[in-house]
């Protein structure tokens, strides 16, 4: 659903309770959140398809193609779509299961990562021998329950408070050093803890790595611990694409009144008064009492620039926001037929998220070559092929495939342009595909290749980041993106509050930054409202 300038209640007078900048799913959530409460609300929005990294536009005939995300793992874990009632607004989701799918190597069976336990244990005491599904059955166990917590914590706000309430009471018997030590522990030291086939590590190494950072870093065990929750409530495919959960965030927030203008990018936001003036490309000059910001962190600094906000302070934030290197692209192809992995159904590999390592190492070389600025020696690819789930994203008789492949750098060390090397990757990535589901590369009919610079030029995510700003430890919980702007507020510009993935808890689709955002606007409105003096 796209809604245009027209769409936008023109005649209203240019003002509002809260105007929302950017049409992200965070930014949505908040809008639906203030909406339901009375708030008078507006969302302003560049593009002329809305939801931002959360949208499904027809790229080719009879193929509806995800712009950015394509499995929601996190918003189904918040209760926010419940919430928001979003199944009333023809929100629908099935649910990938299997979830995860490892192809078998050298003629070993694969890897299958059904929602039942006891069914993924068989297949890895088929793949991996019993010690490792003896193994994984406890690492569900102890996980599972850690991450219900990190998502507890990753609900609200990221107040020291709030996290130690979230966390209190799990394995802190010894003072909590043993478990405090297992959080902060690389991802790949967990893994080597648990398990010794090395092709079930690297599968949930790559589960893991979809943050962004390598395994390798301190801080990442919870990113693979995160996978013991699909086995309570695994990766949902929204039916029509990503954007469906977007055209219902947007229905919830018209009928409660909410607006939503697109095409129209706004260019400087600026303090008036005990309010906020907000310009737009079209020359629309908007009074507002707060805002909330929806877009990338350096965006929102570089709007308050342009509306003469004190440069010192930007300019200190702006050197300290670490957006890293690039993170991947994505090759979008319509295909005759799904990838036939040998020794696996359709039923087993085609309906969750196609795991295409069998070594850490393949992981570690992508890494290290993205940092130096250079392309991956071997691509690492993350397929998935919802329309073996969901068929009314593609045509009869066809099928349609998101290959995710990490790590890309935005910049290349050589100086190219992404222009020269943007098909020539995309062949590479697709023949990573076929080496591990042989005659693959026939059934490619059509592809659109998005790079990083495709991404941050499409969608606005900045030097090719999907997660706005690294996932890494020192940019995550209270210090992200940094300490001074954690708590979703701006230092010096009252009723200015920041959502989105450059906020707690991050990237992927959540909402939780926007419902927090939500929050922190209505508490301190009602603070405001009784701390006005009375009249006599």
């Amino acid at each position: 659903m796209t809604a245009s300038r027209s769409d936008s209640a023109r005649g209203r007078a240019t003002s509002g309770r809260t105007l929302v900048l950017g049409s992200g799913h965070n930014a949505l959530v908040a809008a639906c959140y203030l909406a339901r409460a009375g708030e008078q609300v507006e969302v302003l929005e560049r593009d002329e398809v809305l939801g931002g990294a959360v949208s499904t536009v027809e790229r080719f005939p009879g193929h509806q193609v995800d712009r950015g995300s394509s499995a929601h793992i996190m918003v189904r874990h918040t209760g926010i779509i419940e919430e928001l009632q979003l199944g009333k607004f023809g929100l629908r989701y099935i649910d990938c299961d299997p979830w995860g799918f490892t192809p078998g190597v050298d003629g070993a069976p694969p890897i299958v990562f059904h929602r039942a336990l006891d069914r993924t244990c068989a297949s890895i005491a088929a793949a991996c021998g019993p010690h490792d599904a003896i193994a994984y059955r406890r690492f569900v166990d102890v996980w599972g329950e850690r991450s219900d917590r990190v998502m507890r914590a990753f609900g609200g706000r990221s107040t020291p408070g709030r996290l130690l309430r979230s966390f209190w009471g799990l394995d802190a018997g010894d003072g909590g050093s043993a478990l405090s030590r297992e959080f902060l522990q690389p991802g790949d030291a967990l893994l080597d803890s648990y398990f010794r086939d090395e092709r079930l590590k690297a599968s949930l190494a790559w589960f893991g790595a979809q943050s962004g950072p390598p395994m390798s870093e301190p801080g990442t065990a919870p990113m693979v611990g995160f996978a013991a929750l699909m086995h309570k409530l695994p990766p949902g495919r929204a039916v029509g694409g990503s954007g469906a959960l977007t055209k219902a965030l947007v229905a919830r927030l018209r009928a409660d009144g909410g607006v939503v203008s697109a095409g129209d990018e706004v260019t400087a936001v600026q303090r008036a008064d005990a309010g906020w003036r907000v310009r737009t490309a079209s020359g629309r000059n908007l009074q507002a009492d707060t805002v909330i910001a929806g877009t990338h962190i350096l965006t929102t600094l570089d709007l308050l620039r342009a509306g003469g906000f004190d440069a010192e302070s930007l300019d200190d934030w702006q050197s300290r926001i670490r957006v890293g290197p690039g993170i991947g692209m994505v090759v979008r192809v319509a295909t005759s037929a799904l990838p036939r992995y040998p020794g696996a159904t359709a039923a087993e590999s085609a309906h969750g998220l196609q795991f295409l390592v069998s070594d850490r190492r393949h992981l570690r070389r992508a890494h290290g070559a993205a940092l130096a600025g250079d392309l991956p020696p071997r691509p690492v690819v993350l397929a998935m092929s919802f329309s073996a789930l969901d068929p009314s994203i593609a045509p009869a008789g066809e099928h349609q495939l998101s290959l995710w492949s990490q790590w890309h750098p935005y910049e290349l060390a050589d100086g190219s342009d992404w222009t020269a090397h943007a098909e020539q990757e995309a062949d590479r990535i697709i023949a990573e595909v076929d080496s591990y589901a042989p005659g693959f590369a026939d059934t490619v009919l059509r592809r659109h290749v998005q790079t990083p610079v495709d991404l941050e030029r499409e969608m606005g995510l900045r030097g090719g980041n999907v997660m706005h700003v690294e996932m890494s430890l020192d940019q995550m919980m209270m210090w992200r993106p940094i300490p001074e702007l954690s708590d979703q507020r701006v230092p010096g510009a009252p009723g200015l509050y920041l959502t989105g993935a450059s906020t707690h808890p991050g990237g992927g689709v959540s909402g939780a930054s926007g419902r927090s955002a939500a929050q922190l606007l209505l508490r301190d409105a009602r603070r405001n409202r009784f701390a006005l003096p009375r009249r006599r």
